[in-house]
């Protein structure tokens, strides 16, 4: 059985996703968040790792996208490192975008 989250990583989590609602796709104009690209944001102590896709393996904004990912959550004053994650399964499709 996995433990519940503790109240201070379910609040930091929530901070992290609100910041990457800042990152934007170039190309299609909207947020990584809402797109559906965040698979995974997992928080050891004050390091970060963010496992996430693109909407294809040929994406050309893929540079400026992942620099965004960084420089977001390097802006939070808790934040020690960041690591991005980039993979390609489970591949994205339109439906994994918010409504």
């Amino acid at each position: 059985m996995t433990a519940a989250p503790r109240p201070e990583t379910t609040s930091r989590r929530a901070e992290l996703m609100q910041q990457l609602r800042r990152v934007i796709d170039p190309e299609l104009g909207r947020d990584i968040v809402e797109l559906g690209l965040i698979y995974e944001l997992e928080i050891e102590g004050d390091d970060v790792t963010v496992v996430m896709t693109l909407t294809t393996p040929g994406c050309p904004m893929q540079a400026p996208i992942m620099d965004g990912v960084h420089r977001v959550l390097s802006a939070v004053p808790w934040v020690g490192s960041t690591t991005v994650q980039l993979v390609w399964e489970p591949r994205w499709t339109p439906e994994r975008m918010s409504r």
